[in-house]
């Protein structure tokens, strides 16, 4: 029996490699993004038989729901959801910060999330389903710049764990993946377009790469319905723990 799996952020990074990841193991794909140009590619490399481009903004519940609304009948019964879709935005500490990248980061990477999957979960409970949710090590350990968007992350970690605890007896499963260093189009998006910068950070680091977090996810939703991973921090081997930092007082 064919599967359905809805990725969330699929126009780039690890929803772009999940898309391929799942069509190429004949699964049914709702790819959803902002960018239709870039999900209309998808279609056209993939099939429009496997992915269903669905293009909205995380932020606009209306639109979302217009989206879902409008699936063919085929693509109706979704069995995976991957939450995906998320940003960072800025690198400065907090008194530098914009409150306006603060408020997008917090309406795409909790709102958007917890709106979408609110509406997939009558459908994911019917099919006995698993939830995907993209959180960060950025939630679990703080660094200097990662303010609001590391709260995100740790938000989705907890509200991954609430759901486990509501859904106990549906057949539903649950997952939080914590991914460490990747390179996608991540810095990019953070630094306002700076591919110097992005550069920097991964060179010689030998960083995780949207198939691997791909990889992940699909053996997560092949995993026989009895076993549940509850959270999965996934780092490359380059990248581990630093030690805390110490302000030395100059007047003293």
């Amino acid at each position: 029996m064919t599967q359905t799996v809805l990725v969330t952020g699929a126009t780039a990074g690890f929803g772009e490699a999940m898309a391929r990841r799942f069509a190429g193991e004949g699964w049914r794909v709702i790819a959803t993004g902002r960018r239709a140009e870039r999900l209309q590619a998808l279609v056209s490399e993939l099939g429009q038989d496997k992915v269903w481009a669905a293009s909205f903004d995380m932020r606009d519940a209306a639109a979302m729901q217009a989206s879902l609304e409008a699936l063919p009948e085929a693509f109706r019964e979704i069995d995976v959801l991957v939450n995906n879709a998320g940003l960072a935005l800025g690198t400065v500490p907090a008194p530098q910060a914009r409150l306006e990248d603060w408020r997008t980061m917090i309406e795409t990477n909790i709102l958007g999330l917890v709106t979408i999957t609110h509406k997939l979960l009558p459908t994911l409970m019917a099919r006995k389903g698993l939830i995907v949710n993209i959180s960060s090590i950025a939630g679990q350990y703080p660094y200097p710049g990662g303010n609001v968007y590391g709260a995100t992350k740790a938000f989705v970690t907890q509200f991954s764990r609430g759901l486990r605890s509501d859904l106990h007896g549906s057949g539903v499963r649950v997952t939080s993946i914590e991914p460490g260093m990747a390179e996608t189009e991540f810095t990019l998006v953070r630094t306002g377009g700076n591919q110097a910068a992005s550069d920097t950070l991964y060179r010689g680091a030998h960083p995780l790469t949207g198939e691997d977090i791909a990889e992940t996810v699909y053996w997560l939703a092949t995993l026989p319905p009895h076993v549940n991973v509850n959270r999965l921090e996934v780092m490359p081997v380059n990248q581990s723990w630093g030690g805390f930092q110490v302000y030395r007082d100059p007047a003293a």
